[in-house]
């Protein structure tokens, strides 16, 4: 949990908590609370209780420990292609694929602004790859970060106005922060392919 910035540890405590009540129940997701991982992990499993985990190992791990019944992890986006380290992670994670979940893309710009002081924005790599046309077109320069909310809790951790994250619209309201922009996708067909990864598959 100390991996997380300071603003999300209080949010990933209170969901932990939750989730190890109810391991059965725990659907386990890469990110910090806010993140398009956890927009999908609540929309395909509206009775679940989604996990926060920092990176995606720790997302498998959960499964395979028995702390969470299912991880949704993201594989492929239509702008930015496949997401790598899964790729790598998958074959030898021991789970099996037990579903799919497709999930529109919104970014937002976010920070304590204003907007035009902008300088950098940091979040996923696959964030700052969906919307590279619009960061150029404003003079900002991307910064890597290991989410999407996790940047927003980091850059309310910051308090720069010089910095802002790419985040899901929900995670500024979590975190603290004003939006700056919203819909700044390079493509408005902007979807992210998530599937769902289990101990044992699930009969036909």
């Amino acid at each position: 949990m100390e991996n997380f910035a300071a603003p999300a540890r209080p949010i990933v405590a209170r969901m932990t908590q939750a989730a190890m009540a109810e391991p059965a129940r725990a659907v386990a997701f890469q990110g910090a609370p806010g993140a398009n991982s956890h927009v999908a992990a609540t929309e395909a499993f509206p009775d679940g209780l989604p996990l926060p985990c920092f990176d995606f190992a720790d997302a498998i791990d959960a499964v395979k420990d028995g702390r969470a019944d299912c991880a949704i992890i993201p594989i492929e986006n239509s702008l930015h292609g496949r997401v790598a380290d899964i790729h790598f992670l998958l074959p030898e994670s021991g789970l099996v694929i037990t579903g799919e979940h497709f999930l529109p893309i919104r970014h937002a710009l976010m920070g304590i602004g204003p907007r035009d002081g902008i300088r950098q924005a940091m979040s996923h790599p696959q964030a700052l790859g969906q919307c590279r046309h619009w960061l150029k077109a404003h003079g900002i320069e991307p910064v890597s970060y290991p989410d999407t909310a996790g940047a927003a809790a980091k850059v309310a951790e910051l308090a720069d106005p010089t910095i802002a994250a790419l985040a899901p619209p929900a995670a500024a309201a979590l975190y603290g922060l004003d939006l700056l922009a919203t819909d700044i996708a390079d493509a408005d067909h902007n979807t992210t392919r998530f599937v769902t990864l289990a101990r044992g598959g699930k009969p036909p």
